[in-house]
């Protein structure tokens, strides 16, 4: 489950930060489905329209085919006709009895008669035999025969007639597929008795051109069937699907469709025969799959089109939208920006322009503020400047008064030096800003003049290399640290004092700590000093009129940056360790 929300997260995440991504997933969404969906739909109404037109057209077809078929079987039975209403015929089947030489005449013409209908009918057919059953007599005609049989037994084709008690059977002929049996009973006029029978062996060759009309696909199997299914003749080599979904004794014409082909059928009367088509389902999915593949290219680059502009169309309008937040979001509130003229009269325009003019005058108001602010605090940092901190001025006082009595004048000399030193820096030196070098000497002067009030008691040391010395640092800085110390952590000790100063490098910038021996630090304490230096202070001083450790910290970060400025803690062994971070910045800089 975590990969699939990671994978959530991840397609959702662009939509959720930008408003361009939702408008352009909007308006694709809005131009393409309708054109999908349109596409989806004509395709499919393109395969049942071609189904449709199949379908109709081979109907038609059927129907062409079936009468072509049943004129073609009218023409043999109209031959048949010929024989049976030949004059000759009639007086052959009267029962009177003839001498043998009329009866040897008549026999002659009936076999001139049914040779002149052989002749006169077409090249399809192959032979026709007479067969009358009172006198057991067998005509035969054909391209090679041409006489009467007495067969000792009744000829297949009238026993089948006979069995069926029908007046017309189309079988196929013994021997040969190619060849198909059209027989017809003669009937005795007052009765309707069977007395004989007439069959015409033809060539299927006959039918060709009529189921020729289905044709019309090479994938297409055309087929001539019984009443029972039993396959008389096909086209072209095809194998017959099963056929049980059609009744084949229905009437008329019609189709049905079965999983994998249409069946089309047409029954011909009154032969019992079926005339059957078969299409595969394949055909028209081919057929169609050409059309709907056109239609999904339309469709494809429609929607990619579509696609195009709509996302076009997005951009174009969130363009103002996205600028509107970048600027809002990059505002420098301290620094002026140049703000392009925009042509835009619609309410985005309008917003953008209310906005920059907003901007404008909250900065405005910020940069006097924070003048008024800087001015006041740089007014406040001179005026303390020029003091010393009273206490330490009368230690310092009452110290070389006492020196007078016990020290060299070369000693007292080199205290009122360090005090004179340290009211120049503070008074003389310009700027806000010292080198470390400057600063070092300053807090060299104000230790010098602790050790001999401390005398053997205190101990200083300073680790200052040469490359730092030139970097800048706010003036009076660290004198308030090594202040803080001798007030705090020092003040309670009993024994040995010790005063550490280093300037470390640390990534880009330097570190410079302050390190005693003292009481330390509580851990309540800590912990409120450590919060008041997070916060947001105004950068002045907060206890009387010594610049505190919180004013130091300000001052850092009112000219360096937030990422800079005081960290306290309690070192492992005993005592308290102040960090100064600040930017390795040069004089000149």
């Amino acid at each position: 489950m975590k990969w699939l929300n990671s994978v959530s997260r991840l397609l959702s995440d662009p939509f959720k930060r930008t408003i361009r991504s939702k408008l352009i997933v909007i308006m694709i969404s809005i131009s393409v489905i309708p054109i999908i969906v349109v596409t989806w739909l004509a395709t499919n109404n393109t395969r049942r329209a071609m189904e449709q037109e199949v379908i109709q057209s081979n109907l038609s077809r059927i129907d062409w085919a079936g009468d072509a078929v049943n004129n073609n079987f009218t023409q043999l039975n109209n031959l048949i006709y010929t024989i049976l209403i030949s004059p000759t015929l009639a007086e052959y089947t009267k029962e009177d009895e003839a001498s043998l030489r009329s009866q040897f005449t008549i026999q002659s013409n009936i076999i001139n008669t049914i040779t002149s209908v052989y002749y006169s009918g077409n090249n399809n057919l192959v032979e026709i035999q007479l067969y009358y059953r009172e006198k057991n007599k067998l005509f035969t005609i054909n391209d090679m025969r041409n006489d009467i049989q007495s067969p000792p037994a009744e000829p297949p084709t009238w026993r089948e007639l006979i069995t069926k008690q029908a007046d017309v059977i189309i079988q196929d002929s013994t021997g040969t597929a190619s060849n198909f049996k059209f027989i017809r009973s003669i009937n005795r006029f007052e009765n309707q008795e069977k007395i004989g029978s007439v069959s015409l062996d033809v060539k299927w060759k006959m039918m060709d051109n009529a189921l020729d009309l289905l044709n019309s696909e090479q994938e297409a199997g055309v087929y001539i069937v019984d009443s029972s299914g039993k396959l008389m003749h096909q086209l072209k080599e095809r194998d017959l699907p099963d056929l049980k979904a059609i009744n084949l004794a229905d009437h008329g014409s019609g189709f049905v469709r079965t999983a994998e082909h249409y069946i089309f059928y047409n029954q011909l009367e009154p032969s019992g025969l079926s005339l059957i088509k078969v299409l595969p389902v394949s055909y028209i999915d081919h057929s169609a799959a050409t059309t709907q593949k056109y239609g999904l290219i339309v469709g494809v680059a429609s929607a990619l089109v579509a696609a195009l502009l709509a996302a076009l169309l997005a951009y174009t309008v969130s363009r103002p939208i996205i600028r509107l937040a970048r600027s809002m979001s990059g505002l420098n509130w301290l620094k002026a920006e140049d703000v392009s003229h925009l042509n835009r009269q619609d309410e985005i325009g309008m917003l953008e322009m209310r906005f920059h003019t907003m901007s404008s005058r909250i900065r405005e108001h910020i940069r006097n503020e924070y003048t008024i602010n800087l001015e006041k605090q740089t007014a406040q940092l001179k005026a303390l400047q020029a003091q010393i901190n009273p206490h330490f001025l009368q230690n310092t006082l009452q110290l070389i008064g006492s020196m007078s009595f016990s020290k060299t004048p070369s000693d007292i000399y080199s205290i009122i030096q360090s005090l004179s030193d340290m009211f120049r820096y503070c008074l003389r030196e310009p700027g806000d800003l010292a080198t470390i070098r400057a600063e070092m000497k300053h807090l060299s002067n104000y230790m010098n003049i602790q050790r001999q009030r401390f005398t053997g008691k205190l101990t200083y040391e300073a680790d200052v290399a040469p490359e730092w010395e030139d970097c800048r640092i706010p003036k009076l800085s660290l004198q308030p640290l090594v202040e803080n110390a001798f007030m705090h952590g020092f003040d309670k000790k009993k024994g040995s004092w010790c005063l550490k100063v280093k300037v470390l490098p640390y990534d880009s910038g330097l570190l410079i700590s302050v390190e005693d021996n003292g009481i330390g630090i509580s851990p309540s304490r800590l912990e409120d000093v450590r919060s008041r230096l997070a916060e947001q202070l105004d950068p002045l001083w907060t206890s009387g009129n010594s610049i505190g450790l919180y004013n130091v910290s300000a001052r850092i970060k009112l000219y360096f940056g937030e990422e800079y400025g005081i960290h306290i803690e309690n070192n492992p062994g005993g005592g308290t360790r102040v960090s100064l971070y600040i930017p390795r910045v040069k004089e000149g800089q």
